[in-house]
Order: C-alpha cells, then sequence, then structure tokens
C-alpha cells in the first residue's frame, strides 16, 4: 500500500461541516490516500479575536502539509474582519485561481450546452493587493498593482495548464486601451510566453468585449487568463451560465503550496438540515487528487459523480422535474456517487486524468536586466477646495524652480489646467504634474524642495509620484484631456 497523502482539512462554517463530510467519505470511498490534519478556520476563530480568521497553530499543518481542502466559511459583518481566502492566497502564494465551467447537459440547464471553458484568474496582486486610502473628504483610492513576475507565473502556468490537459486555446482578457501600463504589461507578457507555445493557439480580448462574447458564446474559448478582478467576476460568471455555481470547484496553485474549494459560500440558511449539494466541493477534491498525484482516483470520483448527474439523482438546488429522477439529500447524494465507483456515465463525456501530466512552473530567472531609470517629475496630490483651477495653477505656477515646472493639473484623471474645460466636473482631488523639459532628469533632493516650497505657499501635499523614464520610456500615464 502506497504512503498516505497528508492533507490539511477545515470543515469550515454553515453548510461546510455537512458537505465536506459528505466530500471525504466518497474520497475514502473511492481509495484516496489520504492523512488528514483537522484545523478549526472561520466565524468562530474570528470572535475569539483572531483578526485572520485562522489560528496560529493552523498555519503550522499547512506548512507542513502543504495541500488545503477548505470548506466555505462565514465572515462576521462588520467590525474590519479580513479576508481568510485572500490572506491565505497571498500568505502562502497561491498564484493560481483554476476554475472550470463545465456544462452538464441535458441534466442541468445552460443555454450552452456544449460549454467547456477554464478560467485561470491571477490571485495575489491587481486591486487585491488591498491598498486604500481615504485622501480627502471626497476621494477615496484602491492602488492597482500588476507585477512583471505575477504576470509571468500565472501566464505561464495558463499555458502549461492547457497543454497538459489537452487543451488546444489560450485567451487572454485585459482592459489595455485604458490602463496602458498596468494590463499593458500583463499583455505584453501574455504574447512573450505564448510565442514558447506555437502548439497552442491564442488570442487576447478587451475584457468587457471579451465578457460578452464569454456570456453569449462560451463555446470560442478554452483556457482564459486574466488579471485578478476580471478574474473574480467572471469565473463566477462562467460557473453560473455554464449551470451552477454551486456545482464549480476550485485550485489555488502556488509553488511550495496549494488550496482546494467550492466556489459557493457557506450558505448559513441551509446550514444542518441535509440539504446541500456538496458537488463543488467534491469537484475541487478531484483537482486535489490529480495533484497529489492519485490520478486514478480522481477518475473514479468523476466519474462516479457524472454518472449520479446522469441518472437523475438530485439535490434540491438542481432538481428538476422534466429531466431530475429523484431529489435527494447531502447524505443520499453521497451514498448514490459512492455506489456508483467504478462507473462512468454514457450520455456526459467521461474523464480520464493521467500522472503524465507534467507542467514546468515558472522560476525566477537568476538573472535580471535591470532598466535605466530617470527620475524627470513628479506627480503631486492636493487637498485643496479654495477655488478654480486657474486659481492653483497661477498659484503653483509661481511655487516653480529649477527643472521642475508645473506642466498641467488633472482632477479624477481629466486635465483642468491649462486650457481646460468649464464644463469639467471638479471635486477636492488634484493632481499637478511636475516634469522636467525633455532630456533633463532632476534628483530626489530637487522634489524634496518642491514639496516644501508647495507647502510654503499653504498647500497640503497628501500625496507624491515620482516619474521616471525607463530605458527612455515613460513610466507613467499621459493625461486625458
Amino acid at each position: 500500500m502506497s504512503a498516505k497523502t497528508p492533507i490539511t482539512v477545515a470543515y469550515g462554517d454553515g453548510i461546510g461541516p455537512e458537505i465536506m463530510e459528505a466530500t471525504l467519505r466518497i474520497l475514502e470511498a473511492a481509495g484516496a490516500e489520504l492523512a488528514v490534519e483537522t484545523i478549526e478556520i472561520g466565524e468562530q476563530v474570528y470572535l475569539r479575536g483572531i483578526e485572520t480568521g485562522m489560528d496560529p497553530s493552523a498555519w503550522d499543518s499547512l506548512r507542513r502539509t502543504k495541500v488545503f481542502l477548505k470548506a466555505p466559511i462565514t465572515t462576521p459583518q462588520g467590525g474590519g474582519y479580513k479576508s481568510l481566502n485572500v490572506t491565505i492566497r497571498k500568505a502562502l502564494g497561491l498564484y493560481a485561481n483554476v476554475r472550470p465551467a463545465v456544462a452538464y447537459h441535458p441534466y442541468i440547464f445552460t443555454k450552452h450546452p456544449n460549454m467547456d471553458v477554464v478560467i485561470i484568474r491571477e490571485n495575489e496582486e491587481d486591486l487585491y493587493a488591498g491598498i486604500e486610502h481615504r485622501q480627502t473628504d471626497e476621494v477615496y483610492q484602491c492602488l492597482k498593482l500588476i507585477t512583471r513576475p505575477g504576470s509571468e507565473k500565472v501566464i505561464r502556468y495558463a499555458f502549461e495548464y492547457a497543454r497538459a490537459h489537452n487543451r488546444h486555446k489560450v485567451t487572454c482578457f485585459v482592459k489595455d486601451n485604458i490602463m496602458k501600463l498596468t494590463d499593458g504589461l500583463f499583455h505584453r507578457v501574455f504574447e512573450e510566453i505564448a510565442a514558447e507555445y506555437p502548439d497552442l493557439e491564442h488570442e487576447t480580448w478587451i475584457v468587457d468585449i471579451g465578457a460578452a462574447k464569454l456570456a453569449d458564446t462560451p463555446e470560442q474559448f478554452d483556457v482564459v487568463v486574466m488579471p485578478n478582478l476580471y478574474g473574480d467576476v467572471l469565473s463566477d460568471v462562467a460557473a453560473q451560465i455554464a449551470g451552477s455555481v454551486g456545482l464549480a470547484g476550485s485550485a489555488n496553485i502556488g509553488e511550495h503550496a496549494a488550496m482546494f474549494e467550492a466556489i459557493h459560500g457557506s450558505a448559513p440558511r441551509r446550514a444542518g438540515q441535509n440539504l446541500a449539494n456538496p458537488s463543488g466541493l467534491l469537484l475541487a477534491g478531484v483537482m486535489m487528487l490529480v495533484h497529489i498525484g492519485q490520478p486514478e482516483v480522481a477518475t473514479r470520483v468523476h466519474n462516479a459523480w457524472l454518472k449520479t448527474i446522469e441518472d437523475g439523482i438530485h439535490t434540491y438546488d438542481i432538481y428538476k422535474p422534466e429531466v431530475s429522477r429523484k431529489q435527494v439529500s447531502t447524505s443520499e447524494f453521497t451514498e448514490a456517487v459512492i455506489a456508483r465507483l467504478g462507473e462512468a456515465p454514457k450520455v456526459l463525456k467521461a474523464v480520464s486524468y493521467h500522472s503524465d501530466q507534467p507542467m514546468r512552473l515558472w522560476q525566477r530567472p537568476a538573472e535580471v536586466r535591470k532598466a535605466h531609470k530617470e527620475l524627470v517629475g513628479v506627480d503631486v496630490f492636493l487637498d485643496w477646495d479654495q477655488g478654480s483651477p486657474d486659481d492653483l495653477g497661477q498659484a503653483l505656477s509661481r511655487v516653480s524652480e529649477g527643472p521642475l515646472r508645473l506642466r498641467v493639473i488633472t482632477n479624477r484623471g481629466v486635465k483642468v489646467w491649462p486650457e481646460g474645460l468649464p464644463e469639467t466636473f471638479c471635486v477636492d482631488h488634484w493632481r499637478c504634474r511636475f516634469l522636467a523639459d525633455e532630456g533633463q532628469t532632476v534628483t530626489p533632493k530637487q522634489v524634496v524642495d518642491l514639496l516644501g516650497r508647495v507647502l510654503a505657499a499653504g498647500f497640503e501635499p497628501i500625496k507624491t509620484e515620482n516619474l521616471y523614464r525607463f530605458d527612455g520610456v515613460p513610466g507613467f500615464s499621459a493625461v486625458h484631456g
């Protein structure tokens, strides 16, 4: 008998304990070799005053096993509680969120019976870096961070996943017609990595029209990779149009650990009633079995689940009298899957996982060439409501000295000085761009001296952003207007 693979299990909140018990029963009955370590996470841990929702001893288990099967949790409302999922993903470096969205027509209703899409979402950065500030009475800010290593990791994973799972195309969703630097970097890295996979088709869509196409004709897509926020939204959309969010499992993959979960929530109103559908967590368990090198068991479980769905044995959430044969409880559904272990569906497509699916994951290069970086200016942000854009422009023009000259003032990103339009609506948050002449550079001390003059003139700088050229290319956005 092979050695059992240690995994960390959390039963979670709401329906979590019921669906975790069902999932583990099915995996065990299928022959999964698992050594389970149980930890407590979620609502009760939050309420004990642990703001992450996870006791420090739980981290020891995760570091030891490096594999986490997690049921949904409830985050208490109010009180500034942090998202446990985000905390785990960042702390363990789980950079790729993998969410298959598959139609099970005709047994589960969908307008897209041939849909079979995998969304791969960047999992650590973008707006989910969680760096937010209130800067003035009227303006709040959230920083969007896109990094080259973060983009390279998830995009390479998407191509490797496609190749390992016999997929034929990888699509990238971005919004780089607007966010030319951040989403522009993600798009550029996508094209660079795509060139290494000539056996796979690749394409890029602007996310708004791409999302519309995904909702209308998902059959056009295969594997879709995208930054964090778009992936969060569209993976739920994809799961729902495939049939039900309640059926979708999710894998969170990192260099050193992995977490597997259903994408739905804890549904506390259904807790303790033996009603919940364990399918999302069970399919996450299938993904876990593949990850830990037990593909034969994964195949057995997945096919038994497909046969159960095909036989019309359905929980309340997917039960339809016209296609379902029997409405069952959580425990009855569990028994039905176990009874079909070793069987395969006849109408739905059977699955077959293999142990020979190697994936070449991202590794940090031994040496990275650094761009030549030159400081050429500074954006000074002010909290100010004492007059018009022209008043502000005239006052700040008087503090310009040396190479740093006031060139433009924007409000909410739109130019309002010089020669702004009187119709432009303004709030109390102003970006004042001081730039050296073309070909000139400035020193950090000159920036600090400028800020001193701005303060002496009676203004309150709330933030600054130094403006750099990298290898002669501006590392800052142009101004609208």
